[in-house]
């Protein structure tokens, strides 16, 4: 069967769609948890019925996910094993996938059934470090632990752990300086049953559920497009190796580049001798290792790779130019380059010109690997807004009724998703994942103490709980689903 240039048998085809279905079904459930937040104060306060909210939620997710960067995504790939990302065609790449994408439904769908508000950005990283750990067990000659980035692990987790604190605090300060500064009661009482609020405070509402709408589908929305152009490169390399949409001037910059830094790395490598292809591929997976060391021979693969890019890509006016194994081969170079290159530099390991270089070959490189189709973006911001059509109700009464003693009153509400759109919003910046789920559930905490509202003490050590097993039970779940599908893609002939 020929698709997208590609000769596919039928049990292939079948492979990419149940892959593809399982990327989706995580962004599906994913709106069962965070998108629900985005929509529970205006469906709480009867601002706007579930379902138009549900709908105008969805548009603004779809919003931000098309004007997304995808740089959340590939940080969010970036804790992968390096081998494993460069060889997800492999049955370790699929069992991989696989791995992450079961474990981190299952567990958000059983929280989900309790009605606590977990966070599928805690569940995904946990599973990759799961997937990390038992790849670094099974493989030969591999040290314990070495299969996960945690140089970018403590980046991220940092980044989860001090969001749900910034939420706190920040939307507990909002609340009170909003009582100073505003004075109108209505913004203070919880609202009527069935009987929508005042016209200037539902805009306000409505404000903010757009605002934090946005934000979920920037940040939150791009871990599902990572692992969908994982499966996508790993099955389709002939479409989705690179970017088919690179122009001739583009690709000649690279060429032009990488023959630059080929001299530059010559330099620093001592001219030690480095076997080409596989010996610098893997000479330079072992650099980007939590525990890889620069050496000569750091620089003497790169300067091999670099003259291998070179040669693929001189003279050649579009990538259609390449045959399958080209582009994938082109890929990996271009992956382990563009990661080498970027963990030179942090380590202030080139002078300062050759760090300009290196730094815009970098991104160079990382426009033609690191990209996302319109079409994943689509795919991802209609599964995020159909779960939260079908899951929104159990974590909105959560948010609405079961974190303070007292119900949510709208400047509360209002309070909390302003902070949490800004938090999410400021993340998406760095490339860092956050929590929407833990930022504006935190955020409802701290204005109910700010309102000495009281909190429920029952729901917040359930949340607590969950935000505490979340990892480890991730962790487990990942590295249990990763060994036994290893096993099973092996036994279905997948090498």
């Amino acid at each position: 069967m020929d698709f997208l240039g590609q000769q596919l048998s039928v049990s292939t085809v079948m492979f990419l769609l149940l892959a593809l279905g399982l990327a989706l079904s995580f962004e599906f459930v994913n709106g069962f948890h965070d998108t629900a937040n985005a929509v529970a104060t205006v469906i709480y306060t009867h601002s706007l019925k579930p379902t138009v909210a549900v709908v105008w939620s969805g548009c603004w997710n779809l919003i931000g996910v098309l004007s997304s960067s995808g740089g959340v995504a590939f940080g969010v790939i970036a804790l992968l094993p390096v081998e494993l990302v460069i060889n997800v065609g492999s049955a370790a790449g699929f069992a991989m996938v696989f791995a992450l994408l079961i474990s981190a439904i299952i567990w958000n769908v059983g929280t989900w059934y309790f009605g606590l508000p977990a966070s599928s950005s805690h569940t995904l990283i946990g599973s990759i470090m799961g997937v990390g750990l038992a790849n670094s067990m099974m493989g030969k000659g591999h040290v314990f632990g070495e299969g996960v980035n945690w140089a970018k692990a403590s980046e991220v987790g940092m980044s989860l752990l001090v969001s749900p604190i910034v939420g706190f605090t920040l939307s507990a300060l909002l609340l009170l300086l909003s009582k100073a500064l505003i004075k109108r009661k209505e913004l203070y009482v919880a609202p009527d049953k069935d009987k929508a609020p005042p016209t200037w405070i539902r805009s306000l509402l409505i404000l903010t559920c757009t605002g934090v709408s946005f934000a979920h589908g920037r940040n939150d929305g791009q871990k599902g497009m990572g692992l969908i152009m994982l499966i996508l490169i790993g099955i389709l390399p002939a479409a989705y190796a690179v970017n088919m949409g690179t122009n001739q001037e583009s690709m000649q910059e690279i060429s032009e580049s990488a023959q630059a830094i080929t001299r530059q790395m010559e330099k620093h490598s001592g001219w030690v001798e480095v076997g080409a292809f596989q010996e610098s591929a893997a000479e330079l997976s072992a650099f980007l290792k939590t525990n890889g060391v620069a050496t000569d021979r750091t620089f003497g693969g790169i300067r091999n790779k670099c003259f291998e890019i070179y040669g693929i890509m001189q003279g050649k006016k579009s990538f259609n130019d390449l045959s399958v194994d080209q582009r994938r081969t082109l890929r990996t170079d271009l992956y382990l380059v563009s990661e080498s290159l970027g963990k030179l530099v942090k380590q202030h390991k080139l002078d300062d010109d050759e760090t300009k270089e290196a730094a815009a070959l970098k991104a160079r490189m990382d426009k033609v690997t690191k990209f996302i189709p319109d079409w994943v973006k689509f795919a991802v911001a209609f599964s995020l807004g159909l779960g939260t059509m079908i899951g929104w109700k159990r974590i909105v009464v959560t948010v609405g009724e079961k974190i303070g003693k007292e119900h949510l009153t709208y400047a509360q509400g209002a309070s909390a998703e302003l902070v949490a759109m800004g938090t999410i919003l400021a993340a998406d910046t760095m490339n860092l994942p956050v929590s929407t789920t833990h930022v504006l559930s935190s955020g409802i905490a701290g204005t109910m103490a700010a309102n000495r509202s009281g909190l429920q003490m029952e729901t917040l050590r359930n949340v607590l709980l969950a935000w505490v097993l979340t990892l480890p039970v991730s962790v487990l779940l990942g590295a249990g689903i990763f060994a036994f599908g290893l096993n099973i893609v092996i036994r279905m002939g997948l090498k």
